[in-house]
């Protein structure tokens, strides 16, 4: 029995390797702005851990834009290599008009990852809670200071 789990341990170590945040900017989309510097993505994907966590994260096209519409608040995070654009360009808009803060981070199989999900996600809304405050607000001040595309 312990024989069958160590070659999938061993094909996990194995599987896809890892690319660097500068390899992930080659297959960027041309929408993805404003884009989180290096430090901010990993502050992101920390919120988001503590977030999934908490139960306080929403995962998804539909889902984020159904509680968008609903006034919920909190920090939007966009992966900038999804494809077809089409998919998710209107988050952003959506975002705009109801104020709310968004940051594009390079790799939609790493967001997935960061909310404890094996499956890549285009888009996660991170909820504000008491017990990650700290880190949410740090999160929201940086991105709230990226600059918005025109």
């Amino acid at each position: 029995m312990a024989r069958e789990k160590q070659p999938e341990a061993v094909a996990d170590a194995e599987g896809t390797p890892e690319r660097s945040y500068r390899e992930q900017l080659d297959f960027l989309n041309p929408i993805a702005q404003p884009l989180a510097s290096r430090k901010l993505t990993r502050k992101l994907y920390k919120c988001i851990r503590k977030a999934a966590k908490h139960k306080q994260i929403r995962r998804g096209v539909k889902e984020v834009q159904k509680f968008i519409n609903k006034g919920e608040k909190g920090i939007t995070v966009l992966a900038g290599d999804t494809l077809p654009i089409d998919v998710y360009c209107h988050i952003p808009i959506m975002c705009e008009d109801r104020s709310l803060p968004y940051a594009y981070v390079p790799s939609k199989s790493d967001l997935g990852a960061a909310a404890g999900s094996k499956r890549p996600t285009c888009v996660i809304m991170i909820k504000p809670h008491e017990e990650y405050q700290e880190t949410y607000n740090e999160c929201l001040e940086e991105v709230g200071a990226l600059p918005l595309p025109l």
